[in-house]
């Protein structure tokens, strides 16, 4: 069985918890996935860590994990592998494989926290590494226009099917029990919808997104609240697609008399 080395990135915060998880798959030659920053003395951690590299992976190009591939790949010659590669970098698709260092990764597309994200499945291991997708504690920011609600949930159910043994997060802690997790995942962001709509249905007056993410998050730190309206306005245009709300002037009502029926 291979091995899975977890180096973290020096960026602590509220969204990244302890920092972005920077996992070295295999040896001789590695794989990492998501580099993290472009933070030198991180990077070479990874390289002392990993040794030769074959493949550097990109869960997504957001700034806490993307950055520091151009580094690693100037200083150990591997490719860097993307959904929507950038200048330098090589496209890879849902489906395709990538063999190192005794392990097979499976790539999948995992589009809803950004439209470009990727996991990556290690079948034979049942291991499972679910970048922003599914952090390993709390739960992901879904933010429009790139973050899209409904194919998140998509993404989550493809994930579940996969049926994974442990999950390896962009961020928090290694899951153990992949399947509740993922399960627990789903039944989150369903609810967070029933509570829009249940809020909606509380008042006749359309709504903002930071007004139902006051009343839905209460007791939350400030400091999270907008990144929380930003998730309930992604569960807001879903249903606006479903045909359960409607919009004027970036606020929301209920379409009609379903209120909390819809799940």
């Amino acid at each position: 069985m291979g091995r899975v080395l977890r180096i973290l990135a020096p960026n602590p915060g509220p969204f990244t918890l302890e920092g972005t998880n920077t996992w070295i798959v295999g040896a001789d030659p590695a794989i990492v996935i998501d580099p993290g920053p472009s933070e030198p003395q991180h990077l070479e951690a990874v390289i002392d860590a990993a040794g030769s590299v074959g493949a550097i992976l990109l869960t997504h190009h957001h700034l806490d994990h993307a950055p520091g591939a151009a580094w690693l790949a100037a200083h150990t010659g591997a490719p860097v592998l993307a959904a929507r590669p950038e200048l330098g970098e090589r496209e890879v698709v849902d489906g395709a494989v990538i063999e190192a260092g005794g392990v097979s990764l499976h790539v999948v597309a995992t589009p809803g926290h950004a439209p470009d994200h990727l996991a990556f499945l290690a079948e034979h291991e049942g291991w499972l590494f679910t970048g922003d997708t599914v952090l390993g504690r709390g739960t992901s920011v879904v933010d429009p226009p790139e973050g899209d609600m409904a194919a998140y949930l998509r993404s989550l159910e493809a994930l579940r099917e996969l049926r994974p043994r442990r999950l390896y997060p962009g961020h928090g802690p290694v899951v153990e029990r992949a399947p509740e997790w993922l399960a627990e995942y789903l039944e989150h962001r369903r609810m967070r919808e029933r509570q829009v709509v249940d809020a909606l249905g509380r008042t006749k007056e359309p709504r903002s997104p930071a007004e139902l993410a006051s009343e839905i998050y209460a007791g939350y730190p400030d400091e999270l609240l907008p990144a929380a309206a930003r998730t309930v306005l992604a569960h807001l245009q879903k249903l606006q697609d479903e045909g359960i709300v409607t919009e004027d002037h970036q606020r929301f009502a209920l379409a009609g008399p379903r209120g909390s029926n819809t799940t």
